[in-house]
């Protein structure tokens, strides 16, 4: 049975992504900061000829994070998709600029991936397929940039690219493939009402780029329908 881990899988693509994948019967470990209140995903998790597991972690918590990969030593994990992730304040600029969730942001954006993908690097090493998702943006493209506003967010991703990136240089021996994703402009809390995209149509998009990756596609930066992006 093919294996993902997936976290902020309570919402948004996070509860897509574990639909569809338990839909396709792949043991589907489903993280989140409070399962207590994520009800949509713990209706799946109970939900009839499915594999799925709910797990508690929060990314900016590193002792929960420690705390799923001990319960999950040994197991193999094929895909680790990093999903969770916050906008931060997006009105914050020149003159009005929020540090504070600049910090928090660049913590839960960049850090709890970072963690994330350490701490399940052997689990994904032992699989089958070996493949790491950081589910970024095309705003945090330096050269796709060509208007100002929402700076923390932007920043955030374009640092989750690179953290990426060096992860990828250095997983490589393993035959761990890491690549980081725009998962398009999708309707969900943090795209909002107005997107173009659904959150099944862009994870069904995103689960035939992610069957198609080889290891030389480590390190690269894709749209949701498999266009490479520039950095």
């Amino acid at each position: 049975m093919d294996t993902v881990l997936i976290t902020g899988a309570n919402r948004g693509l996070g509860l897509e992504f574990a639909r569809q994948y338990a839909a396709d019967g792949w043991q589907v470990y489903a993280c989140c900061r409070t399962p207590d209140n994520a009800h949509d995903l713990q209706a799946l998790a109970q939900s009839a000829n499915v594999s799925v597991s709910v797990h508690q972690m929060d990314v900016d918590d590193h002792a929960s994070v420690d705390a799923v990969a001990a319960e999950l030593a040994g197991e193999e994990i094929d895909l680790l998709i990093n999903n969770s992730g916050v906008s931060g304040n997006r009105a914050a600029g020149i003159g009005n600029m929020d540090f504070d969730s600049f910090t928090e942001t660049l913590g839960t954006n960049v850090s709890g991936p970072l963690k994330v993908t350490e701490a399940f690097a052997e689990n994904v090493a032992a699989s089958y397929l070996k493949v790491v998702v950081m589910i970024s943006s095309r705003m945090g493209s330096v050269a796709d940039t060509t208007s100002g506003g929402s700076l923390i967010y932007r920043t955030s991703k374009a640092a989750l690219n690179m953290v990426m990136k060096c992860l990828a240089i250095e997983l490589k021996s393993s035959g761990t493939t890491l690549v980081s994703v725009h998962p398009g402009w999708v309707r969900t809390d943090m795209g909002g009402d107005g997107a173009t995209l659904s959150a099944a149509e862009s994870v069904t998009a995103l689960r035939t780029l992610f069957y198609q990756l080889r290891i030389g596609d480590t390190g690269k930066f894709y749209n949701y329908d498999g266009q490479e992006l520039p950095w």
